[in-house]
C-alpha cells in the first residue's frame, strides 16, 4: 500500500470516528490493566460485566490482595481462563505493592515484568492510560493489517513494527483503536462487510467485493 493510500485510509477512519475509545470500562490505570488482562480470549462485554461487580469492591492492588484467591474468583468466574487470570492478577497486585508503591508503571519493561502482562497488554496500557503512541496488535489488528495490505506480517510483533512505520505520525495515537473496531465490526474474520467498508477503495484484499478503484 502506498503512503498516499495509507494516509487516505486513516483520514477516512478518523473522519468517521475522531476520538475512538476502548470498549473496556475503566476509570484508573489499574482498572484498565485488570480489564485488559481479563480480556485475553474473552469478550469486552463479558469483562465489563465482571468488572462492574468487582471494581466497586476492589479496584486497587491492595484491595485485590485483601480479596484473596477465593474472593477474587467469585467475581471473575464468568471470564474465560479465570483461574490463571486470578493468579496472575494477584501476583501482579503484589508486585505493584512491593515495587511500585501500588501504582501502574508507565514504562514498557516494568509493565511486561508483571505476571500475565505481555507486549500487547503493555501497549494498550501505555496508549490508553498514558497517551503513548503505541500500537497494540490483537487478532483484529493483525487481520486488518494483513488483509488490507496496510502492514502485512507473519507475527504480531512484525505487524506492530510495520504499522509504526506505515501509520502517518498524526494518526498513531488512535491507530490501533480504529483498526480494532474496524476488524471487530466491519472487516470480520469469516465474512468481511466489504460493501459497508469505509476504506475498501484502498484495501488490497483480493477477495473483496468489486468496488470503484481508489482516486
Amino acid at each position: 500500500m502506498t503512503p498516499t493510500a495509507r494516509k487516505a485510509l486513516f483520514t477516512a477512519l478518523a473522519k468517521a470516528n475522531p476520538e475512538p475509545r476502548t470498549e473496556l470500562v475503566y476509570h484508573t490505570p489499574f482498572e484498565l490493566l485488570v480489564a485488559v488482562v481479563l480480556s485475553a480470549q474473552a469478550t469486552d462485554t463479558s469483562v465489563n460485566k465482571a468488572t462492574a461487580r468487582l471494581f466497586p469492591v476492589a479496584n486497587t492492588p491492595r484491595a485485590l490482595l485483601e480479596l484473596g484467591e477465593t474472593g477474587l474468583t467469585e467475581y471473575l468466574r464468568s471470564i474465560g481462563l479465570y483461574r490463571g487470570k486470578v493468579k496472575n492478577l494477584l501476583a501482579t497486585a503484589a508486585l505493584l505493592e512491593r515495587q511500585h508503591q501500588g501504582q501502574v508503571p508507565r514504562h514498557r519493561e516494568a509493565l511486561e515484568a508483571l505476571p500475565g502482562v505481555g507486549r500487547k497488554t503493555a501497549n494498550v496500557v501505555l496508549n490508553v492510560a498514558f497517551g503513548e503512541p503505541t500500537i497494540a496488535v490483537d487478532t483484529h489488528v493483525f487481520r486488518v493489517a494483513n488483509r488490507t495490505g496496510l502492514a502485512p506480517g507473519a507475527t504480531p510483533l512484525e505487524v506492530e513494527q510495520k504499522l509504526l512505520e506505515a501509520v502517518p505520525p498524526g494518526f498513531r495515537q488512535h491507530a490501533h483503536h480504529w483498526l480494532i473496531l474496524h476488524g471487530r465490526y466491519v472487516c470480520q474474520a469469516r465474512k468481511p462487510k466489504c460493501g459497508e467498508c469505509l476504506i475498501a477503495r484502498w484495501c488490497e484484499y483480493p477477495e473483496k467485493e468489486c468496488l470503484p478503484p481508489a482516486p
